[in-house]
């Protein structure tokens, strides 16, 4: 999506000119050659998949899956040959390299034989910082560097000094451009410094001074690094944490191409309570973001089981849109090409916009499908449609056949933070699927 453009055009608005056009036609008036038609808007599928491929290096096998696999895929700056690959195999998957917004590195592989390596995960190499900008190094109210507790050798950087914005965009822009990316994804767009360490920064008088000097900074570096890299065709796309506690963070990051949710479908109270998206005003924003379909949404869920699984993608369904993608998450360090069985499903195409019971639970209709989700901690039922099962089970023999029921389905019963995830049965399905899933997805939503 590269030459896509990010102006927010509305479909009502687009099919409200076209209607114009169309009068003015009949009345007599030839439209010139810069009158244009726009295009119907583009469908809103289940969610797509992709790979944050930030673990190890791909393999060959990897590479030719993920080709047919994955629209979006993230890789590291020295993966180059891979991206290149990729896009040889499938020019139409988008391929984004990983840097880190707010932190520069000295392990090894970063920093060799005292020299900065040639392709960074950061924008501004240690070397280079340590030599030429030491004061780029953010320090804490004792003058002491801040060294990321967990992460060893990542050095939090001023990322609110106008200085070090413009280097690492500059850098940044150059790499991309040079190698041929199709983006960038920004890592570490952080709501607070706690989770990486509780270090108050010089100059603040607290913690919550310090998160909004961080906060404040890193969203006039987003807009400098965004304009740079829009005026270049690329995209820009931060993973932004915890946007359910600021409201419009999520809107205004994600601006330039899109955004990632690293926590998406996560439960609150260490596992016990309801789904953190749903709190505050994040899931109306992402829910607004994919109905315009003009930038991605990239989410991930960490699945430890099934019903881990079931909640994200379900959830990441009622989002969907045209560059609406999903992944689970089964290791910390993405070591893995992730699929989930229930991305071969077969929903289809969305049919209603996303609705909220009294209950809590959301629910949403598919071309072949339905699906609903319990945000709540506590068991909540809903009434399914007639005629759909849940996906993988064998079809109904004729005698026993859900769709030549007239009664109704019982009431179906969810946990709390559970989804349901019901579809057309497989002969339903072959009758009336006549373009598939990867026809739609790859050859007509994602053409450059």
């Amino acid at each position: 999506m590269p030459q896509a453009t990010l102006t927010r055009r509305h479909p009502v608005a687009r099919w409200t000119a076209v209607s114009v056009l169309l009068a003015a036609c009949l009345a007599g008036c030839v439209p010139s050659a810069a009158q244009e038609i726009s295009a119907p808007p583009p469908k809103p599928l289940a969610p797509c998949a992709w790979w944050y491929g930030i673990g190890k290096p791909p393999t060959s096998a990897e590479i030719e899956s993920a080709a047919r696999r994955y629209q979006v895929v993230v890789l590291n700056a020295d993966q180059g040959a891979a991206m290149r690959r990729l896009h040889q195999l499938n020019p139409r998957v988008q391929v984004l390299v990983y840097k880190d917004l707010s932190s520069t590195r000295n392990y090894p592989g970063t920093v060799d034989g005292g020299q900065d390596a040639v392709y960074l995960p950061s924008g501004i190499g240690y070397v280079a910082a340590q030599e030429h900008h030491p004061d780029w190094f953010a320090v804490d109210v004792k003058g002491k560097r801040i060294e990321w507790q967990g992460y060893p050798r990542h050095w939090q950087m001023t990322v609110w000094n106008p200085d070090y914005q413009q280097a690492w965009t500059d850098a940044v822009v150059a790499e991309v451009k040079r190698e041929g990316w199709d983006g960038v994804l920004a890592d570490n767009d952080f709501n607070s410094l706690s989770h990486y360490s509780p270090a108050v920064l010089a100059g603040t008088a607290n913690v919550e001074e310090t998160d909004r000097k961080l906060r404040d900074g890193l969203d006039a570096f987003l807009s400098l690094a965004g304009d740079a890299l829009t005026k270049t065709n690329k995209l820009l796309v931060p993973n932004v944490s915890e946007t359910h506690l600021v409201p419009g963070r999520w809107t205004a990051h994600s601006r330039f191409g899109g955004a990632m949710e690293e926590n998406f479908g996560f439960r609150e109270d260490g596992g016990t309570g309801g789904l953190l998206t749903f709190r505050g005003n994040e899931f109306q924003e992402l829910r607004a973001q994919a109905a315009l379909g003009e930038s991605m949404l990239l989410l991930v869920t960490r699945t430890h089981n099934a019903r881990e699984e079931r909640a994200g993608y379900a959830s990441a369904a009622l989002l969907a849109g045209p560059r609406t993608c999903w992944t689970r998450a089964t290791t910390d360090d993405y070591r893995s090409p992730e699929w989930s069985a229930l991305q071969d499903s077969g929903l289809g195409e969305a049919v209603d916009a996303a609705s909220r019971l009294p209950n809590g639970v959301w629910s949403r209709t598919f071309t072949h499908g339905w699906i609903a989700v319990n945000t709540t901690a506590s068991t909540q039922t809903i009434a399914p449609p007639p005629g759909l099962i849940v996906p993988g089970t064998p079809p109904p023999t004729t005698s026993s056949s859900p769709t030549s029921s007239t009664s109704a389905p019982p009431p179906l019963t969810l946990a709390a933070a559970d989804a349901a995830i019901l579809v057309d049965p497989p002969q339903v399905m072959a009758r009336s699927w006549r373009i598939t899933r990867d026809e739609l997805r790859i050859g007509t939503l994602w053409a450059r």
